[in-house]
């Protein structure tokens, strides 16, 4: 046990002042050092001192000043840089603390001063204040905000993860990526995740992945995380720079800490938070079996759409071949022929009036015109009745070409849409469908037998059995239904099969 500084007692410096006989002058500096040398012999070396803080002030230097005081009093504080870079919270006016240090004098003003050496918020811890007010500071800048998050992919190819390699997170997250989805590719940044400048590791592997992701192949997402821990373990996800870094990514995160009562500020900055390590990687990846599944309802949606269009295209062709003018066109020639007789006919008895009319006209004139120089007159209407027939026998053989025309026209078009030439047109139609049906249907099923080619090849990579024929071995229990682990799981006389890589055999334990 330390012994304890003597207290201080005036008397004992008067009682030797009054041996001397004599009064001692003192100077301004001998005094402060006198005071100094007294305070710090006759007071505890370390105090633990409640009061409010007002008066902050943060050279450059990095020291802080400021007061500390009560409802009567106060007192001025120093924090020297080298106790001030731990403080995990930013002091500010009004704050009710908890100083631990010592009082010394400052003998160039001659005052004394309390000097900290830790700082602890009052009521509550210095963790829980220092996430409470980065947590507002960085909310208020609109980091947690949904709308600044990325869209996690669907089906990523490459992921980093950012964690310590010889944590069980790390053996979480790559069992279940390789169990939901075995084909994706995993980079490891090993960091560590607890303790001093893990958190600097941690910001510095986020911002080296995003800038040599295009040497990697490209990465289309990271996890960062690790398991549970107390508040002091996470406490590097609670840093400022990492939150920073992984709001600066511009590759989709997903943050996995702790346990899932556990919350982090790189979860909440994280574009997507996971419970924990192994939900993270479930979030990360779908299930292969799942995906499998919905390419081959996609297979079967893409058949039964082009069987739906080839059956549309013969009922189409069905009821073209039923239409009149491909079952009996010469009937539809002969409708049309009749037609035009018709109106040959009907423009003939028209002719036939107009004439009836124009010749009863003259015989009227030529009975007013006896007396009227007739032979003038009658000269007259002939010239008149010629022009009438030139005219009429121009209309007659003009409608007579057009009918001509016409029935040329309908013959071309006939000949055009004749059953025959259509039924090869339709024919080479289907004939293009089944085609394009074949060539979509072998290049779908070439592209799924690569793809199941090389998920059997990357299986078939992290099967045990390669393990076995690097000269390993695998013991299971008699009825091959679990693997035997440890010797604690044998007793005297069961009987094990150990597999090799080119065959097993039986054996008994005898102790």
């Amino acid at each position: 046990m330390a012994a304890q500084r003597p207290i201080f007692d005036p008397t004992r410096m008067a009682a030797k002042e009054d041996a001397n006989l004599a009064p001692r002058s003192l100077t301004v500096s001998q005094l402060n050092a006198l005071v100094k040398r007294v305070l710090g012999t006759g007071l505890p070396a370390t105090i633990h001192l409640v009061g409010q803080i007002s008066n902050v002030s943060r050279p450059t230097s990095g020291h802080l000043y400021f007061t500390l005081k009560d409802e009567r009093s106060e007192v001025r504080a120093v924090m020297w840089r080298s106790s001030a870079v731990g403080l995990k919270f930013e002091i500010e006016d009004g704050m009710e603390v908890v100083a631990t240090g010592s009082v010394d004098v400052y003998e160039p003003r001659g005052q004394y001063q309390f000097y900290v050496r830790k700082l602890e918020p009052k009521g509550v811890g210095n963790l829980e204040l220092a996430f409470r007010q980065l947590y507002e500071r960085l909310a208020k800048e609109g980091l947690f905000d949904a709308a600044r998050k990325k869209k996690i992919p669907r089906y990523p190819r490459r992921i980093g993860v950012v964690t310590s390699p010889s944590g069980a997170a790390i053996h979480d997250i790559l069992h279940t990526l390789r169990r939901r989805f075995p084909c994706v590719e995993v980079f490891l940044y090993p960091v560590r995740v607890q303790g001093e400048g893990a958190a600097a590791e941690i910001a510095g592997a986020v911002r080296t992945l995003n800038a040599r992701a295009g040497e990697l192949g490209g990465l289309d997402l990271l996890i960062v995380g690790r398991g549970g821990g107390s508040l002091e373990d996470l406490w590097a996800f609670n840093e400022e720079i990492v939150a920073r870094a992984i709001a600066a990514s511009r590759i989709p995160v997903i943050a996995g800490v702790g346990h899932e009562v556990d919350v982090t500020i790189a979860d909440l900055v994280a574009d997507l938070r996971a419970p924990t390590p192994t939900a993270a990687a479930e979030l990360a990846v779908p299930l292969l079996s799942e995906v499998l599944e919905g390419l081959l309802e996609s297979e079967s949606r893409l058949r039964q759409c082009m069987r739906h269009h080839l059956e549309l295209a013969r009922s189409r062709l069905d009821a073209i071949q039923r239409a009149e003018i491909f079952r009996a066109p010469a009937a539809v020639v002969r409708r049309k022929e009749q037609q035009v007789d018709e109106l040959a006919g009907a423009l003939g008895h028209a002719v036939h009036q107009a004439i009836s009319r124009v010749q009863r006209r003259l015989s009227d004139l030529q009975v007013r015109l006896v007396s009227v120089r007739p032979a003038v007159l009658v000269r007259d209407q002939q010239a008149r009745l010629a022009r009438i027939d030139h005219r009429l026998q121009a209309v007659i053989h003009r409608r007579c070409r057009e009918a001509e025309r016409r029935i040329d026209t309908l013959g071309r078009l006939l000949q055009r849409v004749s059953p025959s030439a259509r039924l090869g047109m339709e024919s080479e139609k289907i004939r293009q469908y089944q085609l394009r049906l074949h060539r979509g249907v072998m290049q779908r099923l070439s592209f799924l037998r690569a793809r199941t080619e090389s998920l059997t090849d990357r299986l078939e990579a992290i099967s045990y059995r390669r393990t076995l024929a690097r000269g390993y071995s695998v013991t299971w229990d008699e009825r091959r239904e679990r693997i035997i682990r440890s010797a604690a799981e044998i007793r005297p006389g069961d009987v094990v099969i150990t597999e090799t890589a080119d065959g097993e055999f039986r054996s008994r334990a005898e102790e």
